[in-house]
């Protein structure tokens, strides 16, 4: 497998990812600006993601340019890190619904540093 398909189709996962979090937020209950600022916590945790998944996906580009050689490992090594960022917006999700609760907050620290 070349490397440029390689790195596409794990920048189309994280686009893809990226995108889907945004499904999570909910719409303000009117159109005040008050019943947008009452979902402040769900867009601080929104932005967060975001701003991780970005980290992720430069990180990502530099290593595959040190990377000779597409092989079994680096697929699967790279299979699992694909599947560890897909529950991004699972977590996200969890901890926008349950802000002040530790054990969703820690599913996305874990999701965080899985790597």
């Amino acid at each position: 497998m070349s490397k440029s398909r390689f790195e596409a189709f794990t920048d189309a996962i994280i686009a893809i990812v990226m995108t889907v979090l945004v499904l999570n937020l909910d719409l303000p209950k009117d159109s005040s600006f008050s019943a947008l600022l009452a979902l402040k916590n769900q867009f601080l945790i929104y932005f967060v993601s975001f701003f991780i998944l970005a980290i992720y996906w430069n990180n990502h580009h530099q290593l595959v340019h040190a990377v000779k050689k597409i092989d079994g490992v680096v697929l699967w090594a790279n299979n699992i890190f694909i599947l560890s960022l897909t529950l991004f917006p699972f977590a996200t999700s969890w901890v926008s619904s349950y802000p002040h609760e530790l054990t969703p907050q820690i599913s996305l620290c874990y999701c965080f540093t899985y790597r």
